[in-house]
């Protein structure tokens, strides 16, 4: 009902109450005081409505409110925009509460719903979490059913892509773990193969899912340690067992070969023997290290050991004689503390020393024997060309005296002839004519290379000297000083020369020599050889007792040179 009618309304029932009033009669107080009160009545039911409809307006502005926080709070949840702002207030202004009430009511149930899905996906992701979490930590995989309570205060996106990277972080975590064991498991199969092990008893003992299917695998820290754990054993059991039949064998082979088996006893450890220089990731042979194979190494090697204290006595003498000879290439001197062959031979057949000690000492002496042979090899080249040299220089020296004793041309030729006969013994090869021919063309070489002689000790000084200074020690060849033998070589030469002045300069004064001299020239020469074969051994430091078989510079080499010749 409209304003207007409500005043026509009342105008009419004032109208009819008037009426009444003038047939009862009422008087101009009473009524005025009965419209007194029916505006007091009027009013006060104004009032009322009025203040109801007030109350119901503060209910409304406060549900809107209310609702607005709930919208308001679960977007920031979400973070997402409300879109209450300032453009819900001015919007509000076009439309009465109760619009407003049902259009954020819409919102709120439409929010609501978003967020049950949101947290519907929290729920998910953070179950499956906990689920990957349970399997690598080795729990029990009952509780991934159970309800799980999310922090709804926020379920924004961006928390939902930390949990889904935490996820995939523990699912990456999980498929590496899981190649692990599986790593781990062919490495141990491999390790029990070579081992001679039961694969399926030793994984057994770590975890029994491990022998199981590749779904129904342990995958927790603690399993994957200790099969790392069991992994790391075998290997390092592995590479003991390696070290062990590699030594074994070895000292099987050394066996062998000193004792020169017979090819058709090696053919048996032929297959152990391939595996001496393999390393340990060559070793994949099954049963190749298992504990069966190295007891029956072990016990061919005890054979062998007892074999070869029967074979150790030729054996030690032959390194003996190994010795010897490489002392006597190199010149060197065996030292007097040095094992004899007698000695040697003593200690074996008593027992009282280790043959085994004996031939690590001699193997020892001969190494080092070789490598002073390898620094003295350039020295002994020119300590060979000197000495060389020298039975030249002696051999040119008694052609010289023959030629200076019979220098008269009359005897000239049967010299030389009595000298082929006395020196060239094959007659079948040589003539007289042929023989003057040679050693006259031989003398001609010798003094060229008598001439070099100078140089050639310079030089081996120098070497010498050098090496000396290097190794802090003399060099010794046969037991005497080298610098010493070509010092005293030096001085002996000198005087020589000295001498063959003297008699140069007492000969211009004497003049040729007398008949009665010509007649003692036999005995002379033979003198004359006499003094070279000592002064030969005093220039290379040796006695005249053991120059007839040690010296490479006695008359005999006129002798032997000349038939070479």
């Amino acid at each position: 009902m409209s304003k207007t009618q409500i005043e026509t309304f009342c105008a009419s029932l004032l109208q009819e109450l008037e009426i009444i009033w003038d047939e009862v009669g009422e008087t101009e107080t009473e009524r005025e005081k009965i419209l007194n009160e029916i505006e007091d009545e009027c009013r006060n039911i104004y009032i009322s409505k009025i203040e109801k409809v007030k109350e119901e307006r503060t209910r409304l502005r406060q549900d809107i409110s209310d609702l607005e926080e709930r919208v308001i709070a679960i977007c920031s949840a979400m973070e997402e925009p409300s879109g209450l702002g300032r453009q819900h207030q001015s919007d509000q202004c076009g439309r009465s509460l109760k619009e407003e009430l049902g259009k954020i009511l819409l919102k709120l149930e439409d929010m609501e719903k978003r967020k049950s899905e949101r947290k519907n996906q929290f729920i998910q992701v953070t179950e499956d979490i906990k689920c990957v979490r349970d399997e690598t930590d080795g729990e029990s995989d009952e509780t991934c059913s159970s309800d799980f309570s999310v922090d709804e205060s926020d379920l924004s996106l961006r928390k939902l892509e930390e949990l889904h990277r935490e996820l995939y972080t523990l699912q990456e975590q999980k498929r590496n773990r899981m190649k692990q064991i599986q790593d781990h498991l062919k490495t141990l199969e491999s390790l029990c193969s070579v081992l001679g092990l039961n694969f399926r008893e030793t994984v057994t003992k770590i975890h029994p899912s491990l022998v199981e299917s590749e779904g129904s695998r342990s995958i927790s820290k603690e399993t994957l340690n200790k099969l790392a754990s069991s992994v790391n054993h075998w290997h390092e059991t592995k590479i003991q067992r390696m070290q062990e039949l590699q030594d074994l064998v070895t000292t099987m082979l050394e066996f062998l070969n000193l004792m020169d088996t017979p090819a058709e006893e090696q053919h048996k450890f032929i297959e152990v023997s391939c595996n001496i220089a393999a390393t340990v990731s060559e070793i994949t042979k099954p049963y190749s290290l298992s504990t069966d194979l190295l007891e029956e190494v072990k016990a061919e090697l005890c054979r062998l050991e007892e074999l070869k204290w029967s074979k150790m006595k030729e054996l030690v003498l032959k390194k003996r004689s190994e010795l010897e000879e490489i002392c006597r290439r190199t010149h060197i001197v065996l030292e007097e503390h040095d094992i004899t062959v007698e000695n040697v031979i003593k200690a074996i057949e008593s027992g009282d020393v280790n043959p085994e000690n004996i031939l690590e000492r001699i193997e020892y002496r001969a190494g080092k024997m070789k490598e002073e042979a390898l620094s003295r090899k350039e020295i002994l080249e020119k300590v060979e060309k000197w000495l060389s040299a020298c039975e030249e220089e002696t051999w040119l020296e008694e052609y010289n005296q023959v030629c200076l004793f019979y220098k008269d041309s009359v005897f000239l030729h049967f010299v030389i002839s009595y000298v082929i006969f006395l020196f060239v013994q094959d007659e079948n090869r040589y003539n007289a004519g042929r023989g003057s021919h040679l050693i006259l063309k031989r003398a001609e070489k010798a003094r060229a290379l008598v001439n070099k002689l100078p140089a050639m000790v310079e030089a081996l000084v120098s070497k010498i000297t050098s090496w000396e200074s290097e190794k802090e020690a003399e060099f010794l060849y046969d037991g005497n000083r080298l610098l010493s033998m070509l010092q005293e070589y030096t001085d002996l030469r000198e005087e020589k020369e000295q001498e063959r002045r003297r008699r140069r300069d007492l000969k211009k004064l004497q003049g040729q020599v007398t008949p009665e001299q010509d007649k003692r020239t036999p005995t002379k020469y033979q003198s004359v050889k006499t003094s070279l074969k000592v002064s030969t051994n005093k220039r290379l430091g040796s006695s005249p007792q053991t120059s007839r078989t040690e010296s490479p510079h006695s008359a005999k080499s006129f002798t032997s040179q000349s038939r070479r010749s």
